[in-house]
């Protein structure tokens, strides 16, 4: 139906987006002239990636989100930095691997850890494409619940259960998608004892870790901000890190205790060099990617801090709705009345107010009524939007 719309000339407003490059930020110009660089035409591939290359994302990962600023930080990340929810560790470029995309490096993180018909524990709600992902490494990913009383947390005594005699990892999402919640200190601690007690590795996605809008005290901080006591696998890229999806580069940073770093890598090297999918000019162009990027990445903390701060007001003025808690990452979570269904809702929306958004079900919430929202678009048109979603929610469109 979208597309149908869009193809008649319907001015619809995507609700759902998150693609940095479609919603008006400005980026610096020449950007991406490094891409040109003439070094860019000569060969000389490395499974984990050039060293200068893994040297420039080693660097940047050895600083806390509030550092990667540019030097008109915003005020959120500045309070960020008082309240001391981050620090620095220098990671070693050896650790680092790179690959296409965040997706490329989960596929290869499972062909190292899993063999056909293990299990990866993936938690619920979360990106349906974690689930696919793990099925094209024929991996069967088992759910694991977050819990939602005020904040999100790991539902400990379940995921203790579903980890069975056949699974390999845990995948922690920090900030997850969609619930925008960070990994809680507490959860990591406990959830590193069960990786430690039943042999499991622990898979985190950071990709959204920079974007910090109502974290809880401590938890808005990467786990690289502390060696790890399992072998671990944090994920980034510059798809989120700094609004860059269309250059395709993404990291694995391996961490945990030597004897089993090692050999890790020395597997994931075997994996990385079947492929090789990393081109030469963006590995070449990272350092200067990565320090330039970082004005987009304050334009996104500026606009999807401005876009909940409406959410929040506008969602105060319809009682029966409200707005679960958001820690970080460019999604809101609103719950709704639950008078129809949420496909009912969503597709009403759609095409009565020409507003899209996803329903709750599409994330495996485990009851309604749900709507995700992305905090991306544009201000005027995100609140306008919204305020079509309320009224549509309660009945008096």
């Amino acid at each position: 139906m979208y597309e149908r719309l869009r193809s008649q000339g319907v001015d619809v407003t995507d609700l759902t987006e998150s693609n940095p490059t479609r919603v008006g930020l400005h980026y610096p110009p020449g950007l991406l002239d490094a891409l040109a660089a003439p070094e860019g035409m000569r060969y000389e591939p490395s499974p984990r990636g050039l060293p200068q290359a893994r040297k420039a994302v080693a660097s940047w990962l050895s600083h806390a989100p509030h550092e990667r600023c540019s030097h008109v930080a915003t005020k959120l990340a500045e309070s960020t930095a008082r309240r001391g929810t981050c620090e620095s560790r220098q990671i070693d470029p050896d650790r680092v691997a790179l690959t296409a995309s965040t997706s490329e490096g989960y596929a290869c993180v499972f062909k190292l850890l899993c063999d056909p018909g293990d299990h990866v524990l993936v938690p619920q709600p979360s990106y349906p494409l974690l689930e696919h992902l793990a099925r094209f490494e024929g991996v069967e990913p088992v759910p694991y619940p977050l819990s939602y009383h005020g904040t999100w947390r790991i539902d400990l005594p379940a995921l203790a259960e579903a980890a069975g005699s056949r699974a390999r990892a845990i995948v922690v999402v920090s900030p997850n998608n969609p619930t925008g919640s960070f990994l809680a200190p507490e959860d990591h601690d406990a959830v590193t004892a069960i990786c430690r007690e039943r042999s499991l590795r622990l898979i985190v996605d950071e990709v959204f870790n920079g974007y910090p809008i109502d974290p809880l005290p401590g938890s808005a901080r990467s786990v690289l901000s502390a060696s790890a006591e399992v072998l671990t696998f944090v994920l980034g890229g510059l798809s989120k890190a700094v609004g860059l999806p269309q250059l395709k580069l993404a990291w694995t940073a391996v961490d945990g205790p030597d004897d089993e770093v090692e050999p890790a890598l020395d597997a994931l090297d075997l994996v990385l060099d079947a492929y090789l999918s990393v081109s030469t000019p963006v590995q070449l162009a990272a350092e200067r990617l990565l320090l330039a990027g970082t004005a987009v990445a304050d334009q996104i903390r500026v606009r999807i801090a401005a876009n909940h701060r409406k959410l929040a007001r506008l969602v105060a003025e319809h009682p029966a709705a409200g707005l679960l808690r958001t820690e970080g990452g460019w999604y809101a979570v609103v719950q709704v009345p639950a008078t129809k269904s949420e496909e009912a809702l969503a597709l009403e929306l759609l095409e009565q107010d020409h507003v899209l958004v996803h329903p709750g079900y599409f994330f495996d919430f485990s009851r309604e009524a749900f709507l995700v929202t992305s905090l991306l678009p544009e201000p005027e048109r995100f609140a306008a939007a919204i305020k079509r979603v309320l009224a549509r929610a309660a009945g008096t469109p």
